[in-house]
């Protein structure tokens, strides 16, 4: 029997409902007859916005009081962007599509000024160690401030905070139409990605064959295996929101190239790498490219940040 009604748990921000927006808009226009509905779900990630993630438990707090609901039966699935989930779900759930994945890249939003001409100790708002890390391994000069809420809050804070750039994905700056904000593109070499980062990801209960059978079109096979590579990686390293870790998996020629860096917060230490490989083999893969990080030194990086208690120097 064809489903007739389809529940679908987001957050409430602009970005996350317009994510949810546009997975009901798919289901509804491949499914004639199908009643897709959106279900706002507040967070505790949401709510507390004075603390770093780390110091507060992590990615976990963006999806934790959506799981629930779906485990309840009160949503049938849940749309996230890859780079905010962690890299476990709870027992009975999974990530069953990941969709095509938009432009991956950073961004830099200021006064039109671009990354090279900031001036000295320039300050700089973002709210993930990775790109603190990597920034500063290049302008060691740069006042790194961190801003929490969401993407028109941290837009904002370049005036209310001032500051003279912000770092922000690029892709939820064109899903919202910010493009005309963005001073510069900022280049894979100079801030790999977020594990995840362009992707979302559609979350369901792993016994119902008939939700899973409806959203299935929405998968992205080559997106899906250049994530699960970047998320095997980051599971590899046992990093959480806290760890300067990233990784970005593309698809060239048939094969999956894969970069993964693991850095020091303050920018001072660093280990690059990549590997290529078959995409069929892309847990394999970043597994692989982990070890080989952990084992050229991100190993003891990650060992001294772990010392520290959460969130400290973050």
């Amino acid at each position: 029997m064809p489903l007739k009604q389809l529940k679908i748990g987001t957050r409430a921000s602009r970005l996350a409902l317009w994510q949810a927006d546009w997975v009901k808009s798919e289901l509804e226009k491949r499914h004639h007859g199908l009643k897709v509905s959106l279900v706002k779900i507040k967070t505790t990630g949401d709510r507390i916005l004075d603390l770093p993630l780390a110091q507060i438990g992590g990615k976990g707090l963006f999806v934790k009081e959506i799981e629930e609901a779906m485990l309840r039966g009160d949503v049938d699935i849940a749309v996230h962007s890859m780079k905010d989930l962690p890299t476990e779900s709870p027992e009975g759930l999974g990530i069953y599509c990941i969709t095509e994945r938009e432009d991956p890249r950073d961004a830099l939003v200021s006064r039109g000024i671009t990354f090279a001409s900031l001036p000295l100790g320039a300050k700089i708002g973002t709210s993930a160690p990775r790109r603190q890390s990597q920034l500063l391994k290049v302008r060691p000069d740069l006042e790194m401030v961190m801003i929490r809420g969401n993407l028109e809050t941290r837009i904002n804070k370049l005036e209310s905070d001032l500051l003279d750039g912000v770092i922000l994905a690029t892709a939820g700056l064109k899903r919202l139409g910010f493009t005309e904000r963005i001073s510069e593109y900022l280049s894979i070499d100079l801030s790999l990605p977020a594990v995840g980062q362009g992707a979302l990801g559609i979350e369901c209960r792993l016994n119902d064959s008939t939700v899973m059978e409806a959203i299935g079109f929405l998968n992205h096979q080559e997106t899906n295996q250049a994530v699960r590579a970047e998320r095997s990686l980051l599971r590899r390293c046992e990093g959480g929101c806290q760890a300067p870790i990233a990784a970005y998996g593309v698809i060239r020629d048939g094969s999956l190239h894969l970069s993964g860096f693991v850095g020091s917060v303050d920018g001072k230490r660093s280990v690059r790498g990549s590997i290529c490989g078959p995409p069929d083999l892309c847990e394999e893969l970043g597994n692989a490219l982990a070890d080989r990080l952990l084992n050229d030194g991100a190993r003891n990086i990650l060992r001294e940040l772990y010392r520290r208690e959460p969130g400290e120097g973050i």
